[in-house]
């Protein structure tokens, strides 16, 4: 009897070890978002002691404000341009690891219509672009590459007025809107990444406040590294349990536009390319997050000197190879 008690509070003991996140998402789960629904269906983020709820974004959930609030304790961001702003605002919150080496923002166009190169989109009659973008990736095209504000028409989200004019173009997340293109119009769409063409900013960002990075670095280091090897796994290893928690959270979304997702991932180098390919999925560097900076004061959405760069991300979760031992497990090449 003595030592079932015993053996009772040793798993006690070691239930109580789990530290409790909450990790708030963008949107409505998503194959972007798979390596951490991937974490905690295969018990990753349970194996580095972390016992995590995913709380889902929408289009009226707005969970940026929790952050600094501390009703959550990470946050995934679109890319660069929100850290920007926190820090110009002097909201208390730094990027922790970009899951993303390319932001999946994208222009779509018909086949045939003269638009296979990037250069030519400029010369579109009609730019179906919503109000967000027109304010941001929009100036940073005007300003580098020559697009015209004349072409603008709202973007509301419906692919109709796109598909029923074929000369115009729209933009998309490269992941997403190409899929439902395809179901839709019965056509494969011309895709542009604007991340081939210059558009620096990594993506799908993970934010932490300062005091939780200061105070809990071991906590964040752990929910880092748990999600990178979430990361590689769902890429490359087994998904299907992961997708099956995301099907339950996001039933909109089905199995096979899942799939087709990941592989638009893989395709375009959205996770695993560049500075990634040996520093680890999450990777960042210093001078790329400069790179974009100036590209946006060159787009007048920042003067230079607004934004204290060193306060936007701190890199030592990240650059360690975590995962690279993994991927060779799983065949990776």
């Amino acid at each position: 009897m003595r030592l079932l008690f015993i053996a009772l509070g040793l798993a006690t003991t070691l239930a109580q070890a789990q530290d409790k996140v909450t990790f708030a998402t963008n949107w409505k789960a998503q194959a972007a978002h798979g390596g951490f629904y991937q974490a905690v269906a295969d018990g990753t983020y349970k194996k580095y002691g972390l016992d995590v709820t995913l709380q889902q974004g929408g289009p009226q959930v707005n969970n940026r404000p929790l952050l600094p609030a501390g009703r959550i304790d990470f946050l995934m961001t679109g890319n660069l341009l929100h850290s920007f702003d926190n820090v110009k605002n002097k909201v208390p919150t730094v990027v922790v690891a970009a899951m993303f080496q390319k932001d999946p923002q994208a222009l779509m166009a018909h086949p045939g219509q003269g638009y296979e190169t990037f250069a030519a989109l400029k010369n579109a009659p009609v730019a179906f672009v919503a109000k967000d973008g027109q304010f941001s990736w929009w100036q940073w095209l005007k300003a580098v590459h020559g697009f015209r504000d004349d072409a603008l028409k709202p973007y509301n989200y419906n692919l109709g007025p796109w598909l029923a004019n074929n000369k115009s173009i729209q933009q998309g997340y490269s992941v997403a809107e190409p899929i439902y293109a395809e179901n839709q119009g019965r056509f494969k769409p011309m895709v542009h990444l604007l991340a081939d063409h210059g558009f620096s900013t990594y993506s799908t960002v993970i934010e932490a406040t300062t005091d939780t990075v200061a105070k809990r670095p071991a906590v964040v280091q752990r929910f880092v590294d748990a999600s990178i090897i979430g990361w590689v796994n769902y890429l490359y290893g087994n998904r299907s349990a992961a997708n099956a928690l995301m099907l339950k959270d996001n039933p909109e979304m089905t199995a096979a536009e899942i799939e087709a997702s990941v592989a638009l991932m893989k395709a375009q180098g959205i996770v695993d390319s560049g500075d990634a390919k040996t520093r680890g999925i999450g990777t960042m560097n210093a001078a790329r997050i400069a790179d974009f900076y100036a590209q946006m004061v060159k787009a007048g959405l920042y003067k230079a000197g607004d934004v204290d760069l060193a306060k936007v991300a701190t890199l030592q979760f990240v650059n360690k190879g975590v995962g690279q031992d993994l991927k060779v497990q799983l065949g990776v090449k």
